[in-house]
């Protein structure tokens, strides 16, 4: 059923008689907006769970595990956001798993990398280099392109989220979804697109600065540059978990790409 968000007290009316509820809601890419609408909005969400006897099933990112933990995350990587979108996420997951402590709600989070994949509108991957070449122009990369960067595909994350709602034993934890153990570089992930596109593969490296600049225009640019510290360093996202406990490996970064390509391609030629 469709409902407004801006009115929370649809929500109940939204779950009552699940018996799974899955989030996977995405609000504006802004800080601000998280602030506001996130936590109340997932409050809501649990309390409602709560009253209904439905199991939450929470699509989360990693903004939320420390710096340190960035260049090999795990499900039991540190927890200690640094940043302000990242502290709204770790509140997020507080909020899930006090009550999983508590024992008063049966919860699990499905955690996925930076992604990509057809059909995505909000993937960095997406808009800034296969959007960009496809339209002859030069792909844009944040922070050291040679440093190694794990995406998901979202493909996977979906199937995978999916069957953990559906796994009885997989609740009360958090999972890492499926995603490629090939440790590409940023700078290899846009090469495999150029190489599907068969253009070549130009670059235009966006720096801390640039950023704020273009924040001036283009307001979705402020929101990047606490972020950047991901792309700095290397990012490597593990999945060993689900993969050893649902025998399910991710997508090979290669097959994804031109899965990807062939969408865009397609929906180009229906303009």
């Amino acid at each position: 059923m469709p409902i407004d968000l801006n009115d929370l007290s649809q929500i109940d009316k939204a779950i009552v008689g699940s018996e799974v509820v899955y989030v996977v809601i995405g609000f504006e890419y802004k800080l601000s907006v998280w602030q506001k609408v996130w936590p109340a909005f997932l409050k809501t969400v649990i309390n409602a769970c709560k009253t209904h006897n439905a199991k939450l099933v929470f699509f989360d990112n990693v903004y939320m595990y420390s710096k340190s933990a960035i260049p090999h995350m795990t499900e039991s990587s540190p927890i200690q956001a640094c940043s302000k979108k990242g502290e709204v996420r770790q509140q997020l997951h507080e909020m899930i798993m006090k009550e999983v402590e508590k024992k008063t709600l049966t919860a699990l989070i499905a955690r996925s990398a930076d992604f990509y994949g057809p059909d995505n509108k909000s993937s960095a991957l997406n808009m800034m280099v296969a959007d960009n070449l496809m339209k002859g122009k030069k792909a844009q990369a944040f922070g050291k392109i040679n440093k190694i960067h794990t995406y998901t595909y979202t493909p996977d994350a979906a199937k995978a989220t999916a069957l953990l709602g559906n796994t009885i034993d997989a609740y009360n934890q958090v999972w890492h979804v499926p995603t490629t153990k090939e440790q590409l570089t940023n700078l290899q992930w846009i090469q495999l697109i150029a190489n599907e596109i068969k253009v070549e593969a130009k670059i235009q490296t966006i720096p801390v600065w640039m950023i704020n600049i273009l924040g001036l225009f283009i307001p979705i640019m402020k929101e990047f540059p606490e972020m950047i510290y991901q792309y700095d360093q290397d990012y490597i996202f593990d999945s060993t978990k689900f993969e050893k406990r649902f025998g399910i490996a991710a997508t090979a970064p290669k097959d994804g790409i031109r899965i990807l390509i062939e969408n865009l391609k397609t929906q180009n030629a229906s303009r």
